[in-house]
Order: C-alpha cells, then structure tokens, then sequence
C-alpha cells in the first residue's frame, strides 16, 4: 500500500501563494482533483500531489514519503503571505474502472478515480502505470533529478503552460519549445526477466537507460530514445510507447 499525506493551507492568499508556485492551475481545484508538482528554481521535481479545494482551504494530496520536504518547502516560500499550513493525516483510494460513490476523477488518467476518506492503496497498481505510462514518487520521479516534461506531465494534465509564472517554469517552458527530449519514460515489452534497476543496453553494449518499474512482462524505463537493438539482461526489450 503506497501511503499519502495531506498539507491542507489556508488563508485569505492561499490560492494566490500555490498559484505562484506549482505547475498547474490552481483555480481548477474548485472543481476537483487537480494534479501539478513543485520544482527547483533549476526545474527538477520538488514533489508530485493532487489539490483539491475543501470549503476556505486547499488539501494537498502528496506521497507520504515527500511530506516533510514538501512542507519544508512551501514554508520557506510563505514569506509574509496571509497563508497557514498544516500537515494533516490522509486517507485515499486510488483505482481505475467503475468508480464507487464519492469518488472524484483522478486527473492523469481516463477512468482512474480517488476515494478520500477511504483507506485502501494510494497509487494505480503497477500493472495500470506500466500500461499507462504514468510514474510514481520513488520509482519514476525522484525529487531533485526529475524533470516533469521528461515524465510525461503535460499527457498526465500537471502542467499548464498559460497559467502564468511558476517555479522553474523557464526550465520548463525551454524544454517544451527549444529542445526536443531525447530522454523519458518509455514502456518496454520484456523478452526475459527484468527488475526495477536492471540496465537497458542497446545494440552496442552501451547503457541506454534503467528499468524502473515491472509488471509482468511490461515495464517502464527511463530511457535515451535514439538508441535501438535494446536488451536486458541479455534479453531483446522491445519499445512499445
């Protein structure tokens, strides 16, 4: 069971303070779920969350394990705003399919829904990201070497590119319009076995990416998307998306 934790802040700035900050429009948490991330100055990933508006405050929906730092953060940014923050315990279910009653659209994905007040696993099951293409705190984003594009944030609905400022937008927005990524998640078919950190070789021997995720005979990889003739393990590893 992959645990969350809540942030819920408060204050007559509140929507102002998170709308400087994250990815994605915070306006949209009105309505329901609405996923974004908090970045570096240099535009690597802070965290991943959900936000959802609930009456004058504004819950964060982050990965237990980011919690503190992510906390941290947003403290440090408070400066003299109108903005209280308070980690307070979560309990979410998270699943994809008929959705039971209550539960709210889980943003990155068609079908995919999140239960609060419901304890019961807090990510989509491996099978369903490798499927989907969607990463997960510890597994795909690693805070202070993620980049969110790199990660498929703007297919998943966590970036905004005309909400205005945020932090390590100019990385960001550099990455969308002046490069083009040679390096992301990708999804692999397996010829043999394979296991979170197991080295995808190409055609030449050479290191073209790790296994990040397994789910039978599919996995997700951060990967150099110029490289071919792909294989782990000695196996061939086929790209599929």
């Amino acid at each position: 069971m992959t645990g969350r934790s809540g942030i819920r802040i408060g204050g007559g700035e509140r929507e102002e303070f998170l709308q400087d900050l994250v990815t994605n429009d915070v306006r949209r948490a009105a309505k329901g779920p609405v996923y974004a991330a908090l970045l570096t100055p240099q535009g690597k990933l802070v965290s991943d969350f959900f936000l959802l508006a609930q009456g004058d405050t504004i819950l964060l929906d982050v990965p237990e394990e980011a919690a503190a730092s992510l906390l941290q953060r947003l403290t440090i940014y408070r400066l003299r705003r109108e903005v209280t923050l308070e980690a307070t315990p979560l309990s979410v279910t998270v699943g994809i399919g008929d959705p039971p009653e209550g539960a709210l659209p889980d943003p990155r994905l068609a079908g995919a829904w999140r239960l609060y007040g419901a304890e019961g696993p807090g990510e989509l099951s491996d099978a369903v990201r490798v499927e989907h293409l969607v990463p997960a705190q510890g597994a795909e984003l690693i805070p202070g070497e993620s980049y969110v594009l790199e990660q498929g944030f703007e297919r998943l609905h966590g970036v905004d590119f005309r909400k205005g400022c945020f932090v390590g937008q100019e990385v960001v927005a550099r990455m969308k319009h002046k490069t083009e990524l040679r390096k992301g998640i990708a999804r692999l078919g397996l010829g043999g076995p394979g296991a979170a950190g197991d080295a995808v070789l190409d055609a030449a021997g050479r290191e073209a990416g790790r296994l990040t995720t397994v789910a039978g005979g599919r996995a997700l990889a951060m990967l150099r998307y110029d490289r071919e003739g792909l294989t782990v393990n000695g196996a061939p590893a086929r790209r599929e998306a």
